[in-house]
């Protein structure tokens, strides 16, 4: 049986529309006859308050493409109780699959909010294409195309949904940062992304922002590299990729409009809910600083909270809610507009009562959790995990390069360029470690000793070991040899050493290679405790295990020569 969909949750808030219209003429359909008298079209152009007006609302149909043409056809039934927004307010379609919603803005992009067992069309590259942009006169000119001229509104919009099979428990794969410059760069995306993930048991991906690294020509090109891996990818707008000549935030994504659709949306996976958010507020070009690229801040505004509102009004409350953003939302940041999101407190009411939600972010070009509580205005009866994820660039793709010409971009924090793979299961949901692009995946942790000490030495040395994927509810402990006891290190905030040791070795390299950025000076993922005075001379193996937040232990390794 094909799985249909169905309303869920409270009924729809009313918009200000009329009904859906009878099988006889409507608005759009009169206007038109009184431009035709006796078979006979008016000519030249068309009376001022024809000009005038424009249409109150859009309408059209979900359906099951039954035929995978992505075209509505006579026969092809309409699918009920589907969620569809002008990206404000936010409708179910009726028991004919139909919907209507207001035209809000002279740049409406109407979309559907896809539903549990059922995917939209996709691109060529893997793109999901439930949406419809309605813009008459296309974006302004920019250095980078946007959107072109839309022409008048369509008689009906439709959204094609064909089904497919979704179980409560599936994997996802999340990244922040790509960020190339250039081809180069892109082509070093290819070199270690596509292989590493071509074969993934994910069902989608999710790249967090900052597609581009302000050459907004390369977002054509890194889609097209991230759809060789396969499976469907949904992309987050992030300070680079915005039109930089944008006098305001009304044009500063055209491009990215253009290339991946709406800037915020929903979509269901799973028993999952799915929240896409642009967190980027360009404030147009900054006078005093006239080759700048970041004049903007972190902020949701009026449009989105409205909508974030509506869509929630038809998600259950105990199902697990998931918001993708670029900017993080709080904790752990230098306090200026730019790294924090700063109306996050009216995002935290519309979520805080939910039992299960989880959100992502990156940005930082660092990897961390955060536990947002009532310190952070954080209003839910339990703290929410936010997850700032560490960038495919890593450090810019700073540093020097592998046997295969791709620099190693260690971020700051010491933590290697990745992502993650999240698993969720109901609303449940875990991470298996970090994903460290071309490392196996049980290299989990990195271990910073001296090869080799003297006797005298050790009273005065410290394991220090970066758990790239750890947080303040991880247990790290070590011992030294099968034998010994299992000790705890303690949490510490500091830079890694293993990171300056890097920086300083890839400070002078010639280009196209960049040195490293400064390090993190409080990288919240590193524990150290002091060696033991009493070790014989010899080659001792020093083994590390930390249980991270989800009961999941991990290992590391390193020998240990004392001489003396």
């Amino acid at each position: 049986m094909k799985p249909t969909p169905h309303p869920s949750g409270p009924s729809p808030r009313p918009v200000p529309t009329s009904p859906l219209p009878s099988d006889g003429l409507n608005r759009r359909r009169f206007l038109r006859s009184l431009l035709s008298v006796g078979g006979v079209g008016l000519v030249g152009a068309p009376p001022f308050w024809m000009r005038a007006a424009a249409p109150a609302s859009a309408e059209g149909m979900v359906f099951h493409d039954q035929r995978g043409e992505g075209r509505r056809y006579p026969q092809a039934p309409g699918l009920p109780g589907v969620a569809v927004s002008n990206g404000r307010h936010v409708t179910l379609t009726d028991e004919r699959g139909r919907w209507r919603l207001p035209v809000d803005d002279e740049t409406t992009t109407f979309f559907v909010i896809k539903p549990r067992g059922w995917r939209t069309r996709l691109s060529a590259h893997h793109l999901p294409r439930g949406y419809h942009h309605h813009q008459p006169d296309g974006s302004p000119p920019q250095r980078f195309p946007g959107v072109a001229p839309t022409g008048p509104l369509p008689e009906s919009i439709d959204f094609a949904l064909v089904p497919q099979e979704e179980g409560d428990r599936f994997k996802a794969l999340v990244c922040g940062d790509p960020q190339p410059r250039n081809a180069l760069e892109v082509g070093y995306l290819a070199q270690s992304v596509v292989p590493e993930l071509c074969g993934t048991e994910a069902a989608f991906g999710v790249a967090l922002g900052d597609i581009a690294f302000d050459d907004l020509n390369t977002l054509e090109p890194l889609s097209e590299v991230f759809g060789l891996v396969g499976v469907p990818w949904y992309y987050v707008l992030g300070n680079h990729d915005m039109n930089y000549d944008a006098p305001d935030n009304r044009h500063a994504n055209e491009t990215f409009r253009r290339v991946f659709g709406p800037s915020w949306y929903a979509f269901n996976y799973g028993p999952v809910h799915f929240v896409v958010l642009n967190n980027v507020e360009w404030m147009g070009p900054d006078p005093d600083r006239p080759s700048s690229t970041g004049n903007y801040r972190g902020a949701l505004g009026e449009r989105q909270l409205e909508f974030i509102a509506e869509d929630l009004r038809h998600v259950p409350a105990d199902r697990l809610v998931v918001l993708f953003m670029h900017i993080p939302l709080h904790r752990g940041f230098a306090p200026n507009p730019s790294s924090v999101t700063h109306d996050r407190q009216r995002l935290y009411q519309l979520i805080g009562a939910r039992p299960h939600t989880l959100s992502f972010s990156a940005h930082t070009h660092w990897h961390a959790h955060r536990f947002l509580g009532a310190e952070d205005g954080w209003p839910g009866a339990q703290p929410h995990h936010h997850v700032i994820t560490g960038a495919l660039c890593g450090s810019w793709f700073g540093g020097a390069p592998g046997e295969d010409g791709v620099p190693h971009a260690t971020m700051s924090d010491g933590t290697p360029r990745g992502y993650v793979e999240m698993e969720f299961d109901g609303a449940r949901y875990r991470m298996d470690g970090y994903k460290s692009l071309g490392r196996p995946r049980d290299y989990q942790m990195h271990l910073e000793l001296p090869p080799e000490l003297s006797r005298v030495s050790l009273a005065d040395t410290n394991l220090t070991v970066n758990v790239f994927n750890g947080s303040e509810r991880s247990v790290v402990r070590w011992r030294c040899g099968a034998g010994d006891t299992w000790r705890p290190l303690a949490r510490v905030e500091a830079a890694d050493p293993r990171f300056l040791r890097l920086r300083e070795r890839d400070q002078n390299l010639s280009a196209p290679y960049r040195a490293l950025p400064q390090p993190m000076t409080n990288c919240p993922h590193l524990w150290r405790g002091p060696l033991p005075g009493d070790l014989t001379p010899g080659t001792h193996l020093v083994e590390v295990a930390a249980e991270d937040m989800f009961g999941q232990s991990h290992y590391g390794r390193r020998a240990l020569r004392v001489v003396g």
